[in-house]
Parts: structure tokens; C-alpha cells; sequence
């Protein structure tokens, strides 16, 4: 009996999954080889370990090298292994997008080994049909916690649950905002104190909690809909079948599934880590029941699917336009990506000035993007854009260190020339620069723009003006692109006849007089 290892207390379930072999000792031989290289000194082999999904390190920030994402007891942890385990046995690592938003659940990324995209707060189910729509054949994930989904996403959830989006949610509450303090939730219970409701939830002042399981289960276009809870084993088994199947409905691509987890908030209740388990049970389940509210394939009616266009033709680009046009050589572009900021006042064709750079970019084949700021008072207040051209996908549209800055008023040469690249341009709209600007290790040309377009009959074309030098400095696209583009944009011909000559007139003026009548400035470049 020395040798015997009693199992009988074991669950069968977690026994089915042991296997035991003869335990060593002092008179048994070694354990057989064919056991494997997972067997431990005790003669126990190792059948359950970290799953692949989850990275080998988990990073931490330098000052907090001792210090835990998680609290004691959180319930994060167990809804990670449930969720990394599932997408294992499925086979579903390389394809699987995880979208986390602002809460606790934005630890993800520092623990799944797929790809990750972190959002702002509530925005995961927006973010998710993004990316579910741009790449169909991805399992999108969109992790949140109550605080999230149910308050400031509120929106979100329930739109993109009615569209029938084919993303798996799993949606963590805890009844109270865990990151941030332990304030009062949309799922807080009532009589529950908070730091936001020491009295306890009133109905009367504060409503009812949110059932987010029902509320979306009565929506026509969601495929499967659960609730479940992280209270003792034999209910965190059952969540970990619920969140298997909401992949798996997914990546049979069925439609919209969604897991609500009842999960133990041990710090912020107050609680040890058991009592907190304990509290999910008695507590939360009455008034969060567990049940399956909707398991079933939603009826969408036949040849309703949004259509499926290429860019050309949603641009309503043709044949005989930009890159398309084969019977005109195409623009050489010698750059890997182009970087342009334009900056100045609302009313100067800023942003619009962007965006005939895009547009001129998309029909000369290049990636592009276009992300412009202005302040609440978009007439006269302060405005810019920034453009990137690029034969590469383009990572963000974002740009610290432009390449070039087209400077439209003073206020913004000052603002943003700093920033340009060593070697960069700068193409400043003025007669000559402010006599005590220091120019950056940069090429500085300052092009009177506003008194170039209002000899050509209005200075709204100063930005033109701008644009043609631009063009001719950086030779990044064709000109010929460019009046294809204003003659598809401007409708008025009297304008659209300024527009020509101010392209016209700064492409001129960088020809004639910066490159051939420039003077050296003191940094060396003309």
C-alpha cells in the first residue's frame, strides 16, 4: 500500500484528465521511458500546462516588476485560461484578433500570443465589425468588463448585436468599475455600496441594474446568447463550454455570439478571494440568472448581404484615369512613403487641400491616408491635416516627423516646423520668412501663394497654389493626376479655370524662382 495513491475524493472530471503512474521509490525501477519527457521526479506526468496561447513572458512595467495585472482572486485570470484553452483546441491561434478596450480587460494583450488591437473605452464592438468586415475570415474577439460595455459602450454592444455582426463577445461583470476605484456600474446591485453610492444602489435615484445577457437576447439578429459564472468549479466549467461554442458558432460564421461572466472582484468588494466566489453565487446569480437566452440561427433574409466593390469602383475611378490609364506611362514614384502635414487657419483649403492629396494618391495606386484636427470654432480657428502616400500598407495615420510641412499662415510655421525631418521641406505661405525665424535643418521656401492667387482672380486658391508647389518640389505625384481631380471636385468652371492657373503658378514659381533664383541660407539649404 506504500505505493498506492488514493483518488477517490478526486472530481471524475478533473480524474478523467490524471494520469497517475507508479509513484518511485527506493526499490522500483525507473519509470519507463515511453511515458515521455513530461514525467516529474514523483512519477506524476504532466498532462495540464500553460496553454501555447499565452506568451512566454508576461511584461510588466520597470517600477512595478513585483506587482501582479490582476488582483488576488480576480476573476480575469480564470476567463483567460477558459478562453485560451478553447481557441487551442480549435486550432483558431494564427486567425484569432483579441480587441480590448479601457477597464481591466485591457491587460489581454500582455497575455494572448494573437493578434491584439486596444480601443478607447466602449468602442470594442465598433472596432471589432471593423476589423471582422476588413478581414472576414479572422475570429474577432471584443473583451470587456461592465464598466465598459454596459456604460459608455452601451451603443455599441447593442447596435452591433442587432446588426448580427459576426464577433464573439465575452463580457466580464463584476457589478462595480474595478479599475478605476470601485464606483457605482450600470450592473451594480441594488442595495450595493459603491464609492459613488455609499448608501447602497437606490432605484429610485440610480435605477435598476442592466441586464445586458436579456437585453440583447431580445434583439432579433443575435446567434447565441449565455450567461454563466465563475463561482465554484462546477459553474466555471460550464462557462468554459459556453465560451467554446460562441468561438465555434463564429468560426462556423453564424452570426453574433455573446458570454456574459458572472466574475469575483475580491479588492474592490472588499472580500477574500473565497468569500468573493461565495458573493457571485448567493448574490449575483439572483439577480443575474444563469441560462442560455438564445441559441439559434437568425434569420436574415436572402439577398440582403452588403455588396462587394473594389475601391476603384467605389471611387468611381475609370480606365482612363491616374495609374489606370494604360495608355499613359505611370508616375514614378521614388519613395517608400511620403509624410506631409499642412497646417494653418479654418477657411485657407487645409483639409480640403488633404484630401485632394489622397484622392490623387488612391488613382496613382498608392495606400493613403487622411486625419485632420481643428478646434471647435472651424471657421478662422486652427486647423490641420495629416496626408500620407504610401507603396506599403500604412500603419497609422498619425504622423510625428513629417516630411514635408505646408505651413499656410505664420502661427503654424512656428507651431510645427520643429517637427519636420532633417532633410524634410517646409513650403511656407508668405513673401519671405519672419526675420526672426530660425530655420530648421530643413529646405525652406517661402511661396507668396495669397498674393499669386488673388492676381489670378481669388485668393481661395491659395491653397492650390500651395499644391502645385508641392507638387513640383517633391515630384510625389503627377500633375496630370491633379487636374484630373480638380475637374472632377470643382463643379464651378470659373473657379475650376483659377484652380488650373494657380496649380499652374506654383508649380511655376518653385521651377523659376526657388530652384533657380534661390539664395543660400546659413544652414546650407536654399
Amino acid at each position: 500500500m506504500a505505493n498506492e495513491i488514493v483518488t477517490s475524493g478526486v472530481d471524475p472530471e478533473v480524474k478523467s484528465e490524471i494520469k497517475l503512474s507508479e509513484a518511485k521509490s527506493e526499490d522500483s525501477p525507473a519509470v519507463d521511458p515511453k511515458v515521455g519527457d513530461n514525467v516529474s521526479d514523483n512519477g506524476y506526468e504532466l498532462v495540464h500546462s500553460k496553454s501555447p496561447l499565452f506568451y512566454d513572458l508576461y511584461e510588466r512595467k520597470t517600477e512595478l516588476q513585483h506587482q501582479t495585472h490582476y488582483c488576488p482572486g480576480c476573476g480575469h485570470g480564470v476567463v483567460h485560461k477558459l478562453i485560451a484553452e478553447a481557441l487551442q483546441e480549435l486550432g483558431l491561434q494564427d486567425k484569432t484578433i483579441f480587441v480590448s478596450p479601457v477597464g481591466c480587460s485591457v491587460f489581454a494583450y500582455y497575455y494572448f500570443d494573437v493578434g491584439n488591437v486596444q480601443v478607447a473605452h466602449g468602442r470594442a464592438p465598433a472596432a471589432a465589425t471593423a476589423i471582422k468586415r476588413s478581414c472576414p475570415d479572422k475570429i474577432v474577439i471584443s473583451y470587456q468588463g461592465d464598466g465598459d460595455l454596459a456604460a459608455i459602450g452601451t451603443a455599441e454592444i447593442v447596435h452591433a448585436a442587432n446588426r448580427g455582426e459576426k464577433i464573439t463577445v465575452f463580457f466580464v461583470n463584476n457589478a462595480i468599475y474595478g479599475m478605476t476605484g470601485g464606483q457605482m456600474a450600470p450592473t451594480t446591485l441594488v442595495g450595493q455600496k459603491s464609492t459613488t453610492s455609499p448608501w447602497g444602489r437606490r432605484p429610485s435615484n440610480e435605477g435598476f441594474p442592466l441586464h445586458m445577457a436579456e437585453l440583447l437576447a431580445s434583439l432579433e439578429a443575435p446567434a447565441y446568447v449565455e450567461r454563466v459564472a465563475l463561482s465554484d468549479n462546477k459553474n466555471i466549467m460550464k462557462a468554459r463550454r459556453a465560451i467554446r461554442k460562441a468561438l465555434e458558432i463564429q468560426r462556423d460564421g453564424t452570426g453574433f455570439s455573446f458570454v456574459e461572466i458572472l466574475s469575483p472582484c475580491p479588492t474592490i468588494w472588499g472580500k477574500d478571494p473565497v468569500e468573493a466566489r461565495r458573493w457571485v453565487l448567493e448574490k449575483m446569480t439572483p439577480t443575474f440568472p444563469l441560462n442560455v437566452f438564445r441559441d439559434r440561427q437568425p434569420e436574415i433574409p436572402a439577398g440582403n448581404e452588403p455588396p462587394q466593390r473594389s475601391v476603384a469602383d467605389v471611387l468611381e475611378i475609370t480606365s482612363n484615369e491616374g495609374a489606370h490609364d494604360t495608355s499613359k506611362p505611370k508616375h514614378a514614384h521614388r519613395f517608400r512613403d511620403v509624410k506631409i502635414k499642412i497646417a494653418g487657419l479654418g477657411g485657407q483649403g487645409v483639409l480640403l487641400m488633404g484630401q485632394l492629396l489622397i484622392e490623387m494618391g488612391m488613382r496613382e495606386g498608392l495606400e493613403v491616408s487622411w486625419l485632420p484636427s481643428y478646434g471647435p470654432e472651424m471657421r478662422s480657428g486652427s486647423a490641420h491635416c495629416h496626408v500620407c502616400l504610401s507603396k506599403e500598407r500604412i500603419g497609422s495615420p498619425l504622423i510625428s516627423h513629417p516630411d514635408v510641412l505646408v505651413a499656410m499662415n505664420e502661427f503654424s510655421l512656428r507651431k510645427f516646423a520643429h517637427e519636420v525631418v532633417s532633410g524634410g521641406i517646409i513650403l511656407y505661405n508668405g513673401g519671405s520668412l519672419p526675420a526672426d525665424f530660425t530655420a530648421p535643418e530643413a529646405q525652406v521656401v517661402a511661396i507668396p501663394a495669397a498674393e499669386i492667387a488673388d492676381k489670378l482672380g481669388s485668393t481661395k486658391a491659395a491653397n492650390i497654389v500651395m499644391l502645385g508647389a508641392l507638387l513640383e518640389d517633391t515630384e510625389c505625384l503627377a500633375p496630370g493626376t491633379a487636374l484630373s481631380v480638380l475637374e472632377d471636385k470643382v463643379k464651378k468652371l470659373d473657379l475650376l479655370e483659377i484652380d488650373r492657373k494657380a496649380l499652374a503658378a506654383g508649380r511655376l514659381f518653385i521651377e523659376e524662382q526657388a530652384h533657380i533664383g534661390a539664395v543660400s541660407q546659413p544652414d546650407g539649404f536654399a
